[in-house]
């Protein structure tokens, strides 16, 4: 019974760690915990999850207390614990093999630097293209959130503040988009556009699900977590919008 509890508390920690709302880790911790005759409860809250696992005896019962780990988001780790909970409920899967499966996926190289800087890119400068940004911002964009993202992967692997990370990568992605003010172009769509990649979306929208499923504590955790990361934006951008604002007028 400890195997089973010790492995379902990391991996329950795990998914909340990689941005899983709450309902979802709660079901799939319990489908493992079934796969092995024991019922499990889990209470997730925002930096910690406490775990029971119950035998058919009474008396036999095993708790843990595991901090939840800041990790970046994840939709691959989402799918993949997730169809995992599912393998194991199903197959009946030895604990052995699904703690080797567990351990390739969590070990699993993510996705280059480089890759993901070229990506945010793109994003952003199609956000600038959606919202009417000619060809000149669109390329000013690309280099900006290049610039800034940039910035934000060294200080988020040197463990920075992660309000500190989001307002001065804000700062220095619409610092460098405010460079389209020398040209004939749409100055202010590249500079609205910039920062888009920082938008924190997978927190505001597991905070409203949490919500909705009767998780109010980790929503309202969420949301307020979010809200401040994108005060933390506008002040970054606000700095730039200081430093430029006579070009603005």
């Amino acid at each position: 019974m400890s195997d089973v509890g010790a492995f379902v508390a990391e991996y329950a920690a795990h998914m909340m760690g990689c941005g899983v709302h709450t309902s979802r880790v709660i079901r799939c911790a319990k489908r493992i915990g079934e796969a092995y005759g024991y019922e499990v409860r889990v209470s997730v809250f925002q930096k910690s999850i406490i775990l029971n696992v119950q035998g058919g005896d009474p008396q036999e019962r095993y708790n843990e207390v595991t901090e939840i780990p800041p990790l970046p988001i994840s939709f691959a780790h989402n799918a993949e614990l997730s169809a995992l909970s599912w393998e194991t409920h199903d197959d009946h899967l030895p604990l052995a093999e699904v703690k080797e499966r567990y351990r390739r996926i969590v070990q699993a190289p993510a996705m280059p630097p480089l890759l993901m800087l070229v990506l945010a890119g793109l994003a952003n400068a199609s956000f600038c293209a959606l919202f009417g940004g000619d060809w000149c911002s669109r390329g000013i964009v690309f280099v900006a959130t290049v610039a800034g993202f940039f910035l934000k992967q060294r200080m988020t692997a040197a463990h920075v503040n992660h309000y500190i990370v989001f307002a001065l990568s804000a700062f220095v992605a619409s610092l460098c988009a405010s460079v389209s003010l020398l040209f004939g172009t749409t100055a202010e769509i590249a500079l609205s556009t910039s920062v888009l990649f920082l938008v924190p979306g997978v927190p505001l929208i597991n905070g409203v699900i949490d919500i909705l499923e009767g998780h109010m504590l980790n929503g309202f955790a969420r949301l307020a977590n979010a809200a401040l990361l994108i005060v933390c934006i506008a002040v970054g951008l606000s700095f730039t919008l200081m430093l430029v604002k006579d070009s603005l007028l």
